[in-house]
């Protein structure tokens, strides 16, 4: 099993409270960065053997994590793919997954601030699929074999720029800068006992106001890879948000504010806390 984290932009694997910078432990430069520690993912199984007999570069608790894989080449983004989100969303069930992008810009660390960009910004806690090979048309019962790991995401979202216009076009009101929080690390999937049963939450206001298991996901991790595999030729470190649960702000009539932090966690992989603050250099 492994944990990949970013250290000050370096990938390093966390292990017993520490950190072990990858290139370091390999004595590989060419592992200097997360898409590359990703393409050779069955390696970090070994590294993460080495830990123990080896130094630690510093304490994990003693630093600042950045977005674990920040060099992603595409980020995806499943809308309504859970039954009971599209419901509180008054929308019917896609008949296929619903697709938009979140440009790799808008990608953040788990602790990184999220500078808000308007009065109705939401919040959706996610698993984050994060692809190991590339690929094209892969086939359903294959999927889990071009997956490196997965993180825990929050896809914010700026309703008012995501739903203006007929049809409306999300990407835009999803990418704003630190609208992307992933992490705290790239989680391997043999850590799981059942990765299409991964359970996540998210707290605001001092309240769970999202629960559920990706086991509720209408199109599952299998079924992603194979879709969006089928149209665009998938890299390491792609990452794929799978869709959120019932629960969003929208849904419940309330937006976030500054002063507000949103924690979001999911089993076996960690927890993100991201405080919200006043817009940096304008709003929309």
């Amino acid at each position: 099993m492994f944990r990949l984290v970013n250290v000050e932009g370096r990938p390093a694997l966390e292990h017993g409270g520490g950190f072990y910078d990858v290139a370091r432990l390999a004595d590989d430069d060419s592992l200097a960065t997360a898409t590359a520690c990703l393409a050779r993912f069955e390696e970090l199984h070994e590294l993460a053997g080495r830990c123990d007999g080896a130094e630690p570069d510093g304490r994990i608790d003693e630093v600042v994590l950045g977005p674990p894989v920040p060099d992603a080449r595409q980020v995806f983004g499943i809308g309504l793919n859970y039954k009971s989100h599209a419901e509180e969303s008054g929308m019917e069930l896609p008949p296929a997954p619903l697709t938009f992008t979140k440009f790799p810009s808008c990608l953040a660390g788990p602790t990184a601030d999220v500078p808000l960009s308007g009065a109705v910004v939401d919040y959706e806690a996610e698993l984050v699929v994060v692809i190991g090979r590339t690929c094209r048309d892969v086939r359903e019962e294959s999927a889990w074999e071009v997956v490196a790991g997965v993180t825990a995401g929050q896809d914010i979202s700026d309703r008012e720029v995501q739903l203006t216009g007929s049809p409306p076009q999300f990407c835009l009101g999803k990418s704003f800068g630190a609208y992307g929080p992933t992490g705290p690390a790239v989680v391997s999937i043999d850590s799981f006992e059942n990765p299409d049963d991964i359970t996540l939450r998210c707290e605001v206001w001092g309240e769970v106001v999202q629960e559920s298991s990706t086991a509720q996901l209408i199109f599952g991790v299998p079924k992603l890879v194979s879709y969006l595999s089928s149209i665009c030729t998938l890299s390491p470190g792609d990452l794929i948000f799978t869709g959120t649960p019932d629960g969003v702000g929208m849904g419940r009539g309330r937006f976030l504010s500054p002063g507000d932090e949103i924690v979001t966690t999911v089993e076996g992989v960690g927890e993100l806390r991201n405080r919200c603050i006043g817009a940096q250099g304008g709003t929309h």
